[in-house]
């Protein structure tokens, strides 16, 4: 019987390994080749909200140049929309041949709904290693500012109805992938004294945000980092 439980274990074991090795892959950790900063953090002007309204605000931050030695125009990967997309996403499965799109948007999703539930949180341990650090400092600020006003966020996650790569870039050995999240969330934002200052504990509000992820393709470090974000009004 104790031969029985220990292969069981074994298998469990193992399964859990895969797992956890296939969700890092692409939610991102820092790798210390960050690329310097193109725009500063886009902040939206500070507008009072009516309940149900936009649900919960992440700092902006525009997608950062792709670095890297100069390339001919054939040399560069690009696409925004539609047919042009899926040439983007087929060329960069070309550059690097771990990439899988279906895979990926797997990852960014469960990315995409820790990052929120962790700036919701104000958990800076767990974000800290699926951003790179442009973006990690802009959250981190607009957490530290939530805090220093005594707020506090109650949030819930509901569910993603959609996530689409909108576009696919790479030159050099930076890869970009950019992706449209429709979300659900349900958040409401209470002051020191628990009176509710912004959205509505109790309606679920639809969201669409916008994120860019990069990764290093000539990397043997085979994780995406968030390096740019916008919400969708």
């Amino acid at each position: 019987m104790n031969g029985f439980v220990d292969i069981y274990t074994v298998i469990f074991l193992v399964i859990a390994v895969v797992i956890f090795v296939r969700l890092r892959s692409v939610l991102g950790r820092r790798t210390g080749s960050e690329r310097p900063p193109y725009d500063p953090f886009q902040k939206r002007p500070q507008e009072p909200t009516a309940p149900g309204g936009k649900v919960i605000e992440l700092p902006r931050r525009a997608a950062p140049p792709l670095a890297g030695p100069e390339t001919a125009p054939g040399d560069v990967i690009a696409a925004t929309a539609g047919a042009a997309t899926g040439n983007g996403v087929a060329a960069l499965a070309a550059a690097d041949r771990t990439f899988n799109a279906e895979q990926f948007i797997a990852g960014a999703k469960a990315a995409y709904e820790m990052i929120v539930t962790a700036y919701a949180d104000g958990d800076r341990k767990t974000l800290k290693p699926l951003l790179n650090n442009e973006v990690y400092d802009g959250f981190v600020q607009a957490i530290s500012a939530r805090e220093g006003r005594g707020e506090k966020i109650e949030f819930k996650f509901v569910g993603i109805d959609r996530a689409d790569i909108t576009a696919a870039t790479v030159k050099g050995p930076t890869a970009q992938v950019t992706v449209r999240f429709l979300s659900k969330l349900v958040s409401a934002t209470h002051d020191k004294d628990d009176r509710v200052i912004d959205g509505d504990p109790t309606h679920v509000g639809d969201v669409t945000d916008i994120w860019t992820f990069a990764r290093d393709i000539a990397s043997r470090d085979p994780n995406w980092k968030l390096v740019a974000t916008e919400s969708v009004d």
